[in-house]
């Protein structure tokens, strides 16, 4: 798996860079601060079934994109609801197909009318902070569990640590600080609503909770494995 991400990254890095010099090499940078510069660029070629091949390719790809990000969000509820901080239903898996049916079809209705209802500048700039949040967020657990559990079993072990991690935050907080205040506002209110599902809900009902009211000589053992759920 490690392999297969980093080799994709260093792949796909190479063809943005490739990309965007032929971009730069047929058309202006400056005329190229749109929302498809691809389609700019061969538009300029002169070649229509080029052109149309070039569109339809980027339809579909945004539509596979779409796709996985539906599943993924999906998939979140449905470990999330198994550890305990999302009720049952958000982690009930269909008796046929063996997916979490109810959490596809709760993302597929809110993103609907999500998409519907707010303009598309913003949801890319909310998709953006999302995103990068993330970032931050996993390189940071990197460098605590390193740190906290040296113990744990890792087949992959990032490298310079804390190095790695640190620029992994100061890069993505780079990032961040570029967008608007009202998409951080927007962030910090999706956040609190996070929180009180997390105080009134989640934390009362988490497998770890459940285990040290059953079990309240197990303290060390669940302190363990609320580590290595974080």
């Amino acid at each position: 798996m490690p392999i297969g991400i980093l080799g994709s990254l260093i792949i796909c890095t190479v063809l943005y860079i490739l990309v965007s010099s032929l971009l730069t090499a047929v058309v202006p940078f400056a005329a190229l601060n749109v929302a498809d510069p691809v389609a700019v660029g061969i538009d300029r070629t002169g070649v229509a079934w080029g052109s149309l091949l070039v569109k339809l390719g980027a339809i579909a790809g945004l539509g596979s994109v779409m796709l996985v990000m539906l599943l993924d969000q999906s998939r979140v509820f449905f470990s999330v609801a198994r550890d305990g901080l999302l009720p049952e239903w958000a982690g009930r898996v269909h008796p046929r197909f063996r997916t979490p049916y109810i959490s596809s079809m709760l993302v597929g209705v809110f993103v609907f009318f999500i998409s519907a209802l707010i303009p598309f500048e913003i949801l890319g700039e909310l998709v953006s902070i999302g995103t990068l949040l993330a970032f931050p967020i996993v390189c940071a657990g990197v460098w605590i569990l390193r740190r906290r559990r040296p113990d744990l079993e890792r087949p992959f072990k990032a490298p310079w640590v804390p190095f790695v991690p640190l620029m992994g935050i100061l890069t993505s907080g780079f990032m961040m600080a570029s967008l608007p205040l009202g998409t951080w506002l927007r962030l910090l209110i999706w956040l609190a609503i996070g929180m009180l599902i997390y105080f009134f809900y989640g934390r009362s009902h988490s497998r770890v909770q459940v285990l040290r009211r059953q079990q309240p000589g197990a303290a060390a053992q669940s302190s363990q494995l609320a580590e290595t759920l974080r």
